[in-house]
Protein backbone atom coordinates (compact mmCIF):
# COMPACT_ATOMS: atom_id res chain seq x y z
CA UNK A 1 0.00 0.00 0.00
CA UNK A 2 1.49 3.19 -1.10
CA UNK A 3 2.45 5.74 2.29
CA UNK A 4 0.90 8.99 1.37
CA UNK A 5 1.44 13.12 2.84
CA UNK A 6 -1.61 14.84 3.72
CA UNK A 7 -1.66 18.68 1.89
CA UNK A 8 -2.39 19.36 5.82
CA UNK A 9 0.99 17.50 6.98
CA UNK A 10 2.56 18.92 3.95
CA UNK A 11 2.01 22.36 4.70
CA UNK A 12 3.26 21.87 7.95
CA UNK A 13 6.45 19.85 7.24
CA UNK A 14 7.18 23.09 4.71
CA UNK A 15 6.73 25.63 7.57
CA UNK A 16 9.09 23.64 9.98
CA UNK A 17 11.72 23.27 7.26
CA UNK A 18 11.12 27.13 6.57
CA UNK A 19 11.16 28.21 10.12
CA UNK A 20 14.42 26.06 10.63
CA UNK A 21 16.27 27.74 7.57
CA UNK A 22 15.20 30.82 9.32
CA UNK A 23 17.34 29.97 12.20
CA UNK A 24 20.59 29.01 11.02
CA UNK A 25 20.20 32.29 8.36
CA UNK A 26 20.06 34.48 11.86
CA UNK A 27 23.33 36.78 11.23
CA UNK A 28 26.37 35.52 13.62
CA UNK A 29 26.89 39.01 15.17
CA UNK A 30 23.00 37.94 16.90
CA UNK A 31 24.05 35.21 18.13
CA UNK A 32 25.74 35.17 21.76
CA UNK A 33 29.57 33.56 22.55
CA UNK A 34 28.87 31.12 25.30
CA UNK A 35 32.09 31.32 27.21
CA UNK A 36 32.89 28.31 29.87
CA UNK A 37 34.02 29.76 33.27
CA UNK A 38 35.08 28.05 36.02
CA UNK A 39 35.18 30.23 39.25
CA UNK A 40 35.71 30.19 43.01
CA UNK A 41 33.38 33.10 43.39
CA UNK A 42 30.64 33.00 46.58
CA UNK A 43 27.39 31.88 45.11
CA UNK A 44 25.78 35.08 46.58
CA UNK A 45 28.09 37.44 44.22
CA UNK A 46 27.91 36.13 41.26
CA UNK A 47 24.53 37.30 39.79
CA UNK A 48 25.55 40.90 40.21
CA UNK A 49 28.99 40.62 38.91
CA UNK A 50 27.13 38.80 35.83
CA UNK A 51 24.22 41.26 35.79
CA UNK A 52 26.91 43.98 35.41
CA UNK A 53 28.84 42.17 32.25
CA UNK A 54 25.63 42.00 30.66
CA UNK A 55 24.95 45.23 30.56
CA UNK A 56 27.97 46.64 28.97
CA UNK A 57 28.75 42.72 26.27
CA UNK A 58 25.33 41.46 25.97
CA UNK A 59 26.67 39.47 23.08
CA UNK A 60 28.65 37.44 25.46
CA UNK A 61 27.00 34.47 27.84
CA UNK A 62 28.22 32.76 30.92
CA UNK A 63 28.32 29.23 31.90
CA UNK A 64 29.80 29.08 34.92
CA UNK A 65 31.15 25.86 36.70
CA UNK A 66 31.72 26.97 40.40
CA UNK A 67 33.38 25.10 43.33
CA UNK A 68 36.02 25.57 46.31
CA UNK A 69 38.94 26.63 44.73
CA UNK A 70 41.20 23.58 45.40
CA UNK A 71 38.43 22.05 43.85
CA UNK A 72 38.48 24.21 40.76
CA UNK A 73 42.08 23.75 40.77
CA UNK A 74 42.55 20.01 40.58
CA UNK A 75 39.90 20.05 38.06
CA UNK A 76 42.07 22.35 35.72
CA UNK A 77 45.08 20.53 35.71
CA UNK A 78 43.52 16.83 35.75
CA UNK A 79 41.42 18.59 32.47
CA UNK A 80 45.56 19.83 31.26
CA UNK A 81 45.63 18.00 27.94
CA UNK A 82 41.89 18.39 27.25
CA UNK A 83 41.07 21.64 28.41
CA UNK A 84 37.11 22.74 28.67
CA UNK A 85 37.15 26.24 30.60
CA UNK A 86 37.70 29.51 28.37
CA UNK A 87 38.49 31.13 31.41
CA UNK A 88 39.42 31.00 35.37
CA UNK A 89 37.94 34.23 37.15
CA UNK A 90 37.75 34.64 40.69
CA UNK A 91 39.66 31.82 41.89
CA UNK A 92 42.98 32.26 43.61
CA UNK A 93 46.15 33.90 42.33
CA UNK A 94 48.20 30.68 43.92
CA UNK A 95 46.14 28.86 41.87
CA UNK A 96 46.51 31.23 38.61
CA UNK A 97 50.18 31.67 39.41
CA UNK A 98 50.09 27.37 39.36
CA UNK A 99 47.94 27.11 36.12
CA UNK A 100 50.76 29.72 34.50
CA UNK A 101 53.43 27.53 35.49
CA UNK A 102 51.93 24.61 33.61
CA UNK A 103 51.50 26.39 30.42
CA UNK A 104 47.49 26.75 30.69
CA UNK A 105 47.44 30.30 30.29
CA UNK A 106 47.49 32.99 27.25
CA UNK A 107 48.52 36.42 28.11
CA UNK A 108 46.88 39.52 28.14
CA UNK A 109 46.69 42.89 28.78
CA UNK A 110 43.19 43.74 29.79
CA UNK A 111 42.36 47.59 28.56
CA UNK A 112 42.52 49.69 32.38
CA UNK A 113 45.76 46.99 33.06
CA UNK A 114 47.43 50.07 33.97
CA UNK A 115 44.98 51.18 36.85
CA UNK A 116 45.89 47.84 38.31
CA UNK A 117 48.27 47.88 41.10
CA UNK A 118 51.79 45.47 40.89
CA UNK A 119 51.53 43.90 43.67
CA UNK A 120 48.15 42.39 42.69
CA UNK A 121 48.94 41.49 39.46
CA UNK A 122 51.07 38.73 37.45
CA UNK A 123 54.79 40.59 37.07
CA UNK A 124 54.76 39.64 33.41
CA UNK A 125 54.18 41.57 30.51
CA UNK A 126 51.26 40.92 29.44
CA UNK A 127 50.47 39.30 32.45
CA UNK A 128 48.86 35.45 32.45
CA UNK A 129 46.66 37.38 35.59
CA UNK A 130 45.63 39.79 37.69
CA UNK A 131 43.67 40.01 40.76
CA UNK A 132 39.96 41.63 41.90
CA UNK A 133 40.24 41.84 45.25
CA UNK A 134 42.10 40.29 48.09
CA UNK A 135 40.21 38.00 51.01
CA UNK A 136 41.97 37.02 53.72
CA UNK A 137 41.66 35.08 57.18
CA UNK A 138 39.06 36.09 59.72
CA UNK A 139 37.93 33.74 62.68
CA UNK A 140 33.98 33.68 63.28
CA UNK A 141 33.79 33.35 66.85
CA UNK A 142 29.75 32.86 68.71
CA UNK A 143 29.70 34.70 71.84
CA UNK A 144 26.04 32.79 72.78
CA UNK A 145 28.02 29.29 72.76
CA UNK A 146 31.08 30.59 74.31
CA UNK A 147 29.19 31.73 76.87
CA UNK A 148 27.34 28.26 77.65
CA UNK A 149 30.57 27.20 77.63
CA UNK A 150 32.63 29.04 79.41
CA UNK A 151 35.11 29.65 76.44
CA UNK A 152 37.10 32.79 75.89
CA UNK A 153 37.38 35.18 73.36
CA UNK A 154 40.75 33.91 71.69
CA UNK A 155 42.76 36.96 69.99
CA UNK A 156 45.74 35.21 68.56
CA UNK A 157 46.79 32.51 66.56
CA UNK A 158 48.40 30.57 69.27
CA UNK A 159 45.18 31.14 71.54
CA UNK A 160 43.50 28.49 69.66
CA UNK A 161 45.92 26.01 70.40
CA UNK A 162 45.10 26.25 74.09
CA UNK A 163 43.36 23.20 76.12
CA UNK A 164 40.37 24.74 76.83
CA UNK A 165 38.95 25.09 72.74
CA UNK A 166 39.43 21.27 72.61
CA UNK A 167 36.88 20.30 70.21
CA UNK A 168 35.22 23.14 69.60
CA UNK A 169 37.29 24.77 66.39
CA UNK A 170 36.46 23.88 62.89
CA UNK A 171 38.07 25.32 59.63
CA UNK A 172 39.18 24.72 55.80
CA UNK A 173 40.87 22.06 54.51
CA UNK A 174 43.90 23.51 52.28
CA UNK A 175 43.11 20.80 49.35
CA UNK A 176 39.97 21.79 48.39
CA UNK A 177 39.75 24.97 50.49
CA UNK A 178 41.35 28.13 48.85
CA UNK A 179 41.05 29.83 52.16
CA UNK A 180 42.19 26.61 54.03
CA UNK A 181 45.36 26.94 51.83
CA UNK A 182 45.85 30.79 52.12
CA UNK A 183 45.46 29.80 55.99
CA UNK A 184 48.39 26.77 56.01
CA UNK A 185 50.80 29.14 53.50
CA UNK A 186 50.25 32.16 55.75
CA UNK A 187 51.29 30.66 58.73
CA UNK A 188 54.45 28.82 56.81
CA UNK A 189 55.43 32.55 55.88
CA UNK A 190 54.93 33.88 58.72
CA UNK A 191 56.72 31.67 61.13
CA UNK A 192 58.80 29.00 58.84
CA UNK A 193 58.15 25.25 58.50
CA UNK A 194 59.55 24.06 62.02
CA UNK A 195 57.31 26.53 64.28
CA UNK A 196 54.09 26.41 61.74
CA UNK A 197 53.73 23.06 61.72
CA UNK A 198 54.22 22.71 65.11
CA UNK A 199 51.44 25.29 65.91
CA UNK A 200 49.52 23.21 63.44
CA UNK A 201 50.18 20.18 65.42
CA UNK A 202 48.93 21.77 68.04
CA UNK A 203 45.84 23.55 66.87
CA UNK A 204 45.16 19.91 65.31
CA UNK A 205 44.14 18.79 69.03
CA UNK A 206 42.06 21.29 68.97
CA UNK A 207 39.50 20.83 65.72
CA UNK A 208 36.59 19.14 65.73
CA UNK A 209 35.99 19.25 61.96
CA UNK A 210 38.18 20.42 58.46
CA UNK A 211 35.35 21.60 55.73
CA UNK A 212 35.76 21.46 52.19
CA UNK A 213 34.61 25.11 52.10
CA UNK A 214 36.66 27.90 53.37
CA UNK A 215 32.64 29.91 54.15
CA UNK A 216 31.20 26.77 55.76
CA UNK A 217 33.45 27.23 59.36
CA UNK A 218 31.77 30.98 60.01
CA UNK A 219 28.56 29.51 58.94
CA UNK A 220 29.03 26.84 61.40
CA UNK A 221 30.12 29.11 64.09
CA UNK A 222 26.66 31.69 63.05
CA UNK A 223 24.64 28.62 63.50
CA UNK A 224 25.92 27.71 67.16
CA UNK A 225 27.38 23.76 65.40
CA UNK A 226 30.59 25.04 66.69
CA UNK A 227 31.85 28.02 68.92
CA UNK A 228 34.54 28.88 66.72
CA UNK A 229 35.27 29.09 62.76
CA UNK A 230 38.37 29.65 61.00
CA UNK A 231 36.82 31.34 57.67
CA UNK A 232 37.12 34.79 55.76
CA UNK A 233 35.85 38.45 56.13
CA UNK A 234 33.63 38.03 53.52
CA UNK A 235 31.61 35.79 54.95
CA UNK A 236 31.66 36.44 58.71
CA UNK A 237 31.08 40.22 57.76
CA UNK A 238 27.87 38.55 55.95
CA UNK A 239 26.86 35.89 58.78
CA UNK A 240 26.93 38.36 61.49
CA UNK A 241 24.95 40.99 59.58
CA UNK A 242 22.54 37.94 58.88
CA UNK A 243 21.64 38.69 62.80
CA UNK A 244 24.35 35.70 64.29
CA UNK A 245 25.44 36.00 67.95
CA UNK A 246 29.81 35.79 66.51
CA UNK A 247 32.46 38.53 67.25
CA UNK A 248 34.85 38.68 64.12
CA UNK A 249 38.57 38.37 65.31
CA UNK A 250 41.43 39.16 63.21
CA UNK A 251 44.58 37.65 65.22
CA UNK A 252 47.20 39.50 65.80
CA UNK A 253 50.14 37.97 64.85
CA UNK A 254 49.28 38.66 60.72
CA UNK A 255 46.53 37.03 58.46
CA UNK A 256 47.20 34.78 55.66
CA UNK A 257 45.39 36.10 52.70
CA UNK A 258 45.21 35.95 48.47
CA UNK A 259 43.56 37.61 45.27
CA UNK A 260 40.72 36.73 43.60
CA UNK A 261 42.87 36.36 40.19
CA UNK A 262 41.46 35.87 36.70
CA UNK A 263 43.13 34.31 33.51
CA UNK A 264 42.41 33.35 30.19
CA UNK A 265 43.01 29.70 29.33
CA UNK A 266 45.55 29.00 26.37
CA UNK A 267 43.52 27.32 24.51
CA UNK A 268 40.22 28.71 24.05
CA UNK A 269 38.99 29.23 20.96
CA UNK A 270 36.56 32.02 22.07
CA UNK A 271 39.46 34.94 23.04
CA UNK A 272 37.20 37.75 21.50
CA UNK A 273 34.66 37.06 23.95
CA UNK A 274 37.02 35.80 26.40
CA UNK A 275 38.86 39.26 26.63
CA UNK A 276 35.63 41.02 26.66
CA UNK A 277 34.92 39.97 30.30
CA UNK A 278 38.94 40.15 31.20
CA UNK A 279 38.43 44.04 30.13
CA UNK A 280 35.32 44.46 32.11
CA UNK A 281 36.97 43.31 34.99
CA UNK A 282 39.54 46.03 35.07
CA UNK A 283 36.91 48.79 34.71
CA UNK A 284 35.80 50.89 37.83
CA UNK A 285 32.24 49.88 37.56
CA UNK A 286 33.65 46.16 38.00
CA UNK A 287 35.55 47.51 41.36
CA UNK A 288 32.62 49.39 42.41
CA UNK A 289 31.13 46.08 42.65
CA UNK A 290 33.59 44.24 44.18
CA UNK A 291 34.12 46.76 47.17
CA UNK A 292 30.80 45.70 48.32
CA UNK A 293 32.18 42.54 49.49
CA UNK A 294 35.79 43.10 49.92
CA UNK A 295 37.99 45.94 51.50
CA UNK A 296 41.01 45.60 49.51
CA UNK A 297 40.85 45.78 45.95
CA UNK A 298 43.27 45.82 43.14
CA UNK A 299 42.91 48.78 41.65
CA UNK A 300 43.64 51.46 44.42
CA UNK A 301 41.27 54.50 45.54
CA UNK A 302 38.09 52.31 44.84
CA UNK A 303 37.48 50.28 47.70
CA UNK A 304 35.10 51.56 51.14
CA UNK A 305 35.31 51.15 54.40
CA UNK A 306 33.25 47.91 55.12
CA UNK A 307 30.89 47.00 58.72
CA UNK A 308 33.29 45.24 60.92
CA UNK A 309 36.53 45.08 58.86
CA UNK A 310 39.18 47.20 60.46
CA UNK A 311 40.45 50.21 58.38
CA UNK A 312 44.09 49.38 58.76
CA UNK A 313 42.83 45.92 57.45
CA UNK A 314 45.42 45.76 54.64
CA UNK A 315 48.62 46.39 56.80
CA UNK A 316 47.46 43.16 58.59
CA UNK A 317 48.10 41.16 55.67
CA UNK A 318 51.13 39.32 55.59
CA UNK A 319 53.98 39.38 53.04
CA UNK A 320 52.46 37.22 50.47
CA UNK A 321 54.60 35.23 47.52
CA UNK A 322 52.45 33.73 45.08
CA UNK A 323 54.99 32.23 42.84
CA UNK A 324 56.01 30.36 46.25
CA UNK A 325 52.46 29.15 46.95
CA UNK A 326 52.16 27.60 43.71
CA UNK A 327 55.63 26.27 43.41
CA UNK A 328 55.29 24.64 47.30
CA UNK A 329 51.78 23.99 47.15
CA UNK A 330 51.93 20.32 46.08
CA UNK A 331 54.64 19.44 48.85
CA UNK A 332 52.76 21.76 51.37
CA UNK A 333 49.36 19.48 50.77
CA UNK A 334 50.94 16.60 50.85
CA UNK A 335 52.20 16.96 54.24
CA UNK A 336 49.39 18.19 55.65
CA UNK A 337 47.02 15.43 54.18
CA UNK A 338 49.48 13.16 55.87
CA UNK A 339 49.25 14.78 59.17
CA UNK A 340 45.58 16.00 59.38
CA UNK A 341 42.95 14.27 56.91
CA UNK A 342 41.65 12.04 59.06
CA UNK A 343 39.38 14.71 60.42
CA UNK A 344 38.22 15.93 57.57
CA UNK A 345 34.57 16.42 56.79
CA UNK A 346 33.32 12.93 54.10
CA UNK A 347 33.32 14.26 50.77
CA UNK A 348 29.80 14.82 48.98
Amino acid sequence: MRVGVSKSWGRHIVAAVVAAAAVWTVPASAQKTELLVYTALETDQIKAYEDAFYKAYPDVAIKWVRDSTGVITAKLLAEKANPQADVVMGVAASSLALLDSNGMLQPYAPINLDAIMASYRDKKSPPAWWGMDVWGATVCFNTVEAQKKNIPKPETWKDLTKPIYKGQIVMPNPASSGTGYLDVAGWIQMWGDAKAWKFMDALHDNIAQYTHSGSKPCRQAGAGEFPIGVSFEYRAVTTKKSGAPIDIIFPTEGLGWDLEASGIMKNTKKVEAARALMDWLATPGAMELFAKNFAVLAMPGMAKPLDFVPVDYEKRLIKNDFAWSAKNRDKILAEWLKRYDGKSEPKS
